[in-house]
């Protein structure tokens, strides 16, 4: 029996999509530097995409390790904000990190959406 005020462990799948997520965080603060090194040729949506992943992915992670009643919404907001960074980066197929960045991005919103429980 559970003491009031316990939280159960997480399972493996949240584990996982947890590591997926601060793992996008990670490559999508390394690609805005990238980025910013390249000068002009980072356009203003490809950053854009870049931050709005960024910041999603880090709040999805912490919502899910705090349990929060929300996850499963925020979740679903972490895959489209995966989604449509993944196409932004794939706008630039020669570079490396931005190819880099588009796998970690389409991997994280694959196990977000299965977090969600949404089946597309």
């Amino acid at each position: 029996m559970t003491q009031p005020g316990t939280m159960t462990a997480m399972s493996k799948e949240m584990q996982d999509c947890v590591q997926a997520c601060m793992s996008c965080h990670s490559i999508c603060e390394e690609t805005m530097s990238s980025c910013m090194q390249m000068g002009g040729q980072a356009q203003m949506q490809i950053m854009r995409a870049l931050m709005d992943c960024s910041e999603t992915t880090r709040m999805c992670a912490d919502m899910m390790m705090r349990r929060s009643p929300m996850s499963a919404e925020m979740c679903a907001m972490c895959a489209k904000a995966c989604d449509m960074c993944a196409e932004a980066c794939m706008s630039m197929p020669d570079d490396k990190q931005m190819m880099r960045c588009a796998e970690a991005c389409r991997r994280c919103a694959e196990m977000c959406r299965a977090m969600s429980g949404a089946t597309m």
